[in-house]
C-alpha cells in the first residue's frame, strides 16, 4: 500500500472525504468550516477550489450527487447546504433547514430523486429534489433514541440505512400507500456506538463499523430464499453472518466496501488504515468470512476519520485524520 500523495491546506482536522462519481475529484471538509475541492491532473491531485461561504460551523460530511454536479454538505451548524456548478464554478444554491443540532451524515440516492439526511437531534430526514432543484421534506424519522451518526443509500433501490450512537442500524423505504417512509429493518448485534456503513456493489449485504472495535457483515433475507428464513410482513430480514473482531485496537470511524475489487477498508482511532478481503472458500453463501490482509500503521498522525474508495479506479483509496491532511493511497492488488 502506497501513499501516493499528501494533500494539505485544510486548517484542523479533515472530517470526511468524497469522490465525484467519475473518480477525477475529491472533496474533503472539516473543522475549518472549507469543502476543498482536489482534482487529478495526470497522476497527481491538485487543489481545484475552495468552498467557503456554505456553514457557520464544521463542516462534517460531503456527498457528490449521481450525477456529479451537485455536491451536498452536512455541518455542525444544523444545515445542510447544497452546491451546484452550473455557473461553471460550484455555488452553494440551496440550504436545508429543519434540524435542530448537528448535522452528521448526508447522503444521494441512486437515482437522485432523494437527499437523506441525519443528525445529534436522533432523527433522520428524506429530501425529496424537485424539477427546479428544490428541496422538499419527504419525511422526518425519529426511529433512532440517540445521536445518529450515518446515513447511505442502497447502491440500486430507495433504501436507507442508518448508524447511530443507539448501538442500532436501522433500514428504511418509502411508502408510497403512506407518502411517507418506514422503518423496516433494525440491526442489533453491537455493542456500543455504530459511526458507519457501506452497501457491497449489489446491496445484498452491508459491512457496519462501531465503537466496539468490531465489524459485521449483514446479509439480505428476502421473502421467499432459500435458507428458509421466515420474512414477516413480506419485508427482507437482515441477519448478521460475520463479525470482525481482535483486528482494531480503538473505534473504527469509516468503514468503505470498493464497489471495484470488493475489498472492506476501515479507518480506526488507533491511526491505521485496514483491508479486508472476502475468504472465497467458505463454502455455504452463509458462511462468511473476510481475511485481514493490510494494516498502514500511523497512515495517519492522528486519528483516521474516513476511507473512501476511488468508484473507477481499482485499489486507489482517499483518507483523511484529525492531523488535518488527506491522503491517496495505491493498493497493490496482485498482492493481495
Amino acid at each position: 500500500m502506497i501513499n501516493s500523495q499528501t494533500l494539505k491546506g485544510h486548517q484542523g482536522r479533515v472530517w470526511n472525504v468524497s469522490w465525484n462519481p467519475q473518480g477525477t475529484m475529491i472533496s474533503s471538509c472539516g473543522e475549518d468550516k472549507n469543502i476543498r475541492l482536489w482534482e487529478s491532473f495526470g497522476n497527481k491531485f491538485t487543489a481545484k477550489a475552495i468552498l467557503s461561504d456554505g456553514h457557520q460551523r464544521t463542516i462534517r460530511e460531503t456527498a457528490w450527487s449521481p450525477c456529479g454536479n451537485f455536491i451536498a454538505s452536512a455541518s455542525f451548524d444544523a444545515t445542510t447546504a447544497v452546491w451546484d456548478k452550473r455557473s461553471g464554478q460550484f455555488e452553494c444554491n440551496a440550504t436545508l433547514e429543519g434540524h435542530e443540532n448537528e448535522v452528521k451524515s448526508v447522503t444521494w440516492s441512486k437515482n437522485g430523486q432523494f437527499l437523506a439526511t441525519c443528525s445529534r437531534d436522533k432523527s433522520v430526514w428524506v429530501w425529496e429534489v424537485g424539477e427546479e432543484d428544490e428541496y422538499e421534506c419527504a419525511a422526518v424519522i425519529n426511529a433512532h433514541i440517540q445521536d445518529v451518526k450515518k446515513v447511505r443509500f442502497h447502491p440500486f433501490d430507495n433504501i436507507l440505512a442508518s448508524a447511530s450512537y443507539d448501538d442500532t442500524v436501522k433500514l428504511f423505504k418509502e411508502d408510497k400507500a403512506e407518502a411517507d417512509w418506514i422503518n423496516f429493518a433494525t440491526l442489533k448485534s453491537h455493542t456500543s456506538t455504530v459511526w458507519s456503513l457501506a452497501f457491497d456493489r449489489i446491496g445484498s449485504r452491508l459491512a457496519t463499523c462501531s465503537d466496539d472495535a468490531t465489524v459485521k457483515i449483514w446479509k439480505e433475507y428476502k421473502p421467499g430464499n432459500s435458507a428458509g428464513i421466515p420474512t414477516p410482513d413480506n419485508d427482507s430480514v437482515w441477519k448478521c453472518v460475520c463479525t470482525l473482531s481482535g483486528h482494531h485496537g480503538r473505534t473504527i470511524y469509516d468503514i468503505s466496501w470498493c464497489h471495484l475489487t470488493d475489498l472492506i477498508a476501515t479507518a480506526c482511532g488507533d491511526d491505521a488504515i485496514r483491508i479486508f478481503k472476502e475468504n472465497p472458500e467458505a463454502g455455504d453463501s452463509d458462511m462468511v468470512s473476510f481475511d485481514l490482509v493490510h494494516t498502514e500503521h500511523r497512515a495517519h498522525n492522528q486519528d483516521v476519520n474516513c476511507v473512501a474508495w476511488n468508484p473507477v479506479v481499482p485499489g486507489m483509496l482517499a483518507s483523511c485524520s484529525d492531523d488535518g491532511d488527506v491522503k491517496l493511497w495505491q493498493i497493490k492488488l496482485e498482492n493481495l
